[in-house]
């Protein structure tokens, strides 16, 4: 079983910054992915950037260019450096890992651009 505590979000004006981190505990294997969703009000749950334990990286469209995932495998943590937000970032943010053939979700955490 495994456990993700997800923090970081909050309410910040367009062209602000935030850093979304995830700590995974529990068994986990070190051959695992791990990435971040978002789901925006009345809309799906969607891919925001996931990266392997081999550090490659992958990102939406819309996030390219302003967001970077990383992750601390000492610490079982990813991270997600969000920059140059605007009001279509808002969302609720979730954690996501696959390890050991199964997939883990976080609790998910509120991020609100607005002036």
């Amino acid at each position: 079983q495994v456990q993700l505590v997800e923090s970081g979000g909050g309410l910040v004006q367009p062209g602000g910054s935030l850093r979304l981190s995830c700590a995974a505990s529990g068994s986990i294997s070190s051959r695992n992915v791990m990435a971040w969703h978002r789901q925006a009000p009345a809309k799906q749950r969607d891919l925001v950037a996931i990266i392997t334990s081999g550090d490659v990286t992958n990102y939406a469209d819309s996030v390219k260019g302003r967001f970077t995932i990383s992750r601390d495998n000492a610490k079982n943590t990813v991270y997600l450096q969000m920059n140059s937000l605007n009001p279509e970032d808002t969302a609720v943010y979730y954690c996501y890992v696959q390890t050991w053939g199964r997939e883990y979700w976080g609790q998910g955490t509120q991020v609100t651009v607005s002036s």
